[in-house]
């Protein structure tokens, strides 16, 4: 009897520990079949100084989208770390897909560190088999294991969710749920994979489910997290796919700070950003980081990004819609202000051309400029970078997909490879061109 209460207890022990180790789950039923391993945090910022990137995926990389905002946030946010990106998006590619290729296509490059996101195409669009986790987990941990042989440091990223049956399924009786299970258990293999390997990991799929379902329910029926086609996500995907690798790479979020004592008529800044003069309640500010702007002003966003009198926040297709549902502003994307010594009922706080009214303890606590002015004074500036980087990584489609398959290529790779570099670096430069100082002014006034 006492040894059979020992194995009782003991599974007790071990149910709850289990329990512990998944993700907490929303209250929907549509979730509770569900079995979501809680996913491994960094430790520290796995980035370092003059690290070359390498984004490697699907078709949903190809869409040239997440690893966009990507390039877009590493450029600006975190200029000090002076990192460089490459795309390699292929449509229709799974695991051994890439595996095949990558010695050729990536890392003749030389990246030193590499985000992978296979497994959409690896499910097979149908439920759950033990070959399709095993082909999964073979071939991306020969990925991992490749990469790091050659001294990449890797963060072993899981499939996105699906909205509903894509229409080039081969089998229509499957639903939303037992695909969508298929590729919670491929996450839970990377998660297995990445601790086995030494790799980072990034939860795509349990925050874009979780968010997709919050979002029907706060924005309506239609609202299609992972895409109106049920895979390729618009812009709100994306930035939830961005958001997840991005928090994999340690980054603490931290754009700036600006204190400004009321009482002396002084702004103190952090690093990135310099104070040029302050008169009467107005601070000018010379900044070298930029906060991720949401969203370009009308005219300037390049290549269908959001404009931000037109894609609002209640929109798939819009990052702002994203940023209500994940923490993107507060946890990767802080420019804050706070104010000492305000005895007024209210102020108003001006920067660009948007007022907004704030009391002092708000304003003591400090308010997340990035946040509260999605269009600001960087704004334009910020549509600048994007452009350019999508004008980059579009070409690095091309570069891969066509030029690294042509016919010159088979009879010699490394000239064709030489000779795109060239047509390359021109378009990497127009980045770096593109990245400027922003001179800004805030203005603080009593009401």
């Amino acid at each position: 009897m006492r040894t059979r209460l020992i194995l009782l207890s003991g599974c007790i022990i071990c149910s709850a520990a289990l329990a512990q180790k998944l993700e907490p789950k929303p209250a929907d039923a549509s979730l509770q079949k569900f079995e979501p391993v809680k996913a491994p945090q960094p430790v520290g910022l796995v980035l370092r100084q003059g690290d070359r990137l390498a984004i490697c995926g699907d078709s949903i990389t190809e869409q040239k989208m997440y690893s966009r905002l990507m390039e877009d946030y590493l450029t600006v946010c975190v200029p000090e770390l002076n990192i460089t990106v490459r795309q390699f998006g292929w449509s229709g590619e799974t695991a051994p897909g890439f595996l095949a290729r990558m010695t050729n296509d990536c890392l003749r490059f030389k990246p030193t560190v590499a985000t992978t996101c296979y497994g959409m195409n690896d499910h097979e669009y149908r439920p759950y088999e033990d070959r399709i986790g095993q082909k999964y987990r073979a071939n991306s941990e020969a990925i991992v294991e490749a990469f790091e042989a050659n001294g990449v440091r890797v963060i072993q990223g899981s499939p996105g969710c699906v909205g509903k049956v894509p229409s080039w399924g081969k089998a229509t009786q499957y639903t939303v749920t037992d695909l969508n299970l298929n590729l919670c258990h491929l996450r839970n293999i990377g998660i297995e994979i990445a601790a086995k390997d030494g790799a980072g990991f990034a939860d795509v799929f349990w925050p874009m489910l979780t968010a997709g379902i919050e979002a029907q329910g706060k924005y309506g029926t239609n609202y299609a997290i992972a895409g109106h086609d049920g895979v390729h996500p618009g812009w709100a995907g994306h930035t939830v796919m961005a958001y997840a690798f991005l928090k994999a790479m340690g980054l603490n979020g931290e754009i700036g700070t600006f204190v400004v004592d009321l009482k002396k008529n002084k702004l103190m800044a952090s690093m990135g950003h310099e104070v040029l003069s302050a008169k009467n309640g107005v601070f000018q500010i010379k900044s070298s980081r930029y906060p991720f702007c949401a969203c370009a002003p009308a005219g300037q966003a390049k290549d269908g990004y959001p404009v931000c009198s037109k894609d609002g926040p209640e929109k798939d297709n819009s990052i702002r819609s994203a940023m209500t549902l994940i923490p993107v502003n507060s946890e990767l994307n802080r420019l804050t202000l706070v104010a000492k010594n305000a005895k007024k009922k209210n102020y108003k706080i001006t920067w660009g051309d948007v007022s907004r009214t704030y009391t002092p303890d708000q304003l003591a606590r400090g308010i997340n400029l990035a946040a509260e002015f999605p269009e600001n004074p960087f704004s334009a500036a910020f549509a600048k970078v994007d452009a350019a980087v999508a004008a980059k990584q579009a070409y690095e489609t091309r570069q891969i997909k066509q030029e690294f398959r042509s016919e010159q290529a088979k009879a010699d790779m490394e000239g064709v490879a030489a000779q795109t570099e060239k047509q390359r670096e021109p378009l990497a430069e127009a980045i770096k061109a593109a990245f400027v100082p922003v001179t800004h002014t805030i203005k603080v006034e009593a009401q």
